[in-house]
């Protein structure tokens, strides 16, 4: 619902407890069934940064009870210190999801002089250990972001061995022409959007039986042809301004929800509530 994007780059993404509240009812009355948010300060931890997130999302669990969400990870050092806000959510009772990256990758954006510029993400094979021990100890479904095929590689080994948690999402990150951070094309991360692209990924997939989505961070999901591809082979769309970007438009997070809606649709896949969602995914 929000990330890291800021008003400059889209003046509609939601910051307060207000205006995320009002967000998640929206995009939830268009059809999503999982959201997600960061809060305003990522580098608190723990019980701190679990106050924070229930700020917003306590007056929405009010109203919506079985609203399935997942905080992002907390700015500190070491897996155990990022996932800490995770047991007083569940404490909480508002968590059944763990949000985390399985793997690394270069993250940036264009120079001055237009060559790659920007910052190392850096999961390691330790804090993916880590990260699902959480899971496991919290009953939370891991909702793993996949910005490379060597993360995808890593959660398919911990599958064949049985030992991935119960209600695993695989979530393919596309590289859209902006990439994670830029509002100037020509510097992005893992594979593009394309259904080559796809058909890769699907091919390391085939035979897991893990349920899958697309994203498209840096660009327009609706505006390739994963969107539809994904509905047709039996994935699941994740939307919203986190990962859009266009310099011909400034769309609300119900806008895409409403796009994405009327795709699956026309495709033919209804859409799953929060509830049915939880048991498509098999979660705790």
């Amino acid at each position: 619902m929000n990330g890291l994007t800021s008003r400059e780059k889209n003046r509609f993404v939601p910051q307060t407890p207000a205006e995320l509240r009002a967000d998640a009812l929206a995009c939830l009355d268009a059809g999503a069934a999982i959201l997600h948010a960061h809060s305003p300060d990522m580098r608190a931890v723990g019980e701190s940064a679990a106050r924070g997130y229930l700020e917003a999302w306590q007056p929405i669990l009010a109203e919506r009870p079985d609203v399935l969400w997942y905080p992002t990870l907390c700015q500190a050092a070491g897996m155990d210190a990022m996932t800490s806000h995770w047991e007083p959510l569940a404490h909480a009772g508002s968590l059944r999801i763990g949000g985390f990256d399985p793997g690394s990758t270069n993250l940036g954006l264009p120079g001055d002089d237009g060559l790659p510029s920007g910052v190392v993400y850096g999961v390691s094979y330790e804090d993916v250990r880590v990260a699902f021990a959480a899971c496991e100890k919290l009953g939370l479904g891991p909702s793993l972001g996949i910005y490379e095929p060597g993360a995808l590689r890593t959660v398919l080994t911990w599958r064949r061995r049985e030992r991935l948690p119960r209600g695993t999402l695989v979530k393919l990150y596309f590289g859209g022409d902006y990439g994670l951070f830029a509002t100037r094309p020509g510097v992005s991360f893992g594979l593009p959007p394309t259904a080559r692209a796809l058909d890769a990924y699907l091919e390391l997939l085939e035979g897991s039986q893990l349920p899958w989505s697309v994203s498209v961070w840096g660009g327009d999901l609706m505006a390739t042809p994963i969107a539809r591809l994904a509905l047709e082979r039996g994935g699941h769309l994740h939307v919203g301004i986190e990962e859009f970007f266009s310099p011909e438009r400034e769309p609300r997070n119900v806008e895409l929800v409403h796009e994405a809606a009327a795709l699956a649709r026309a495709v033919g896949r209804p859409l799953a509530t929060p509830a049915e969602a939880a048991t498509l995914l098999d979660l705790p």
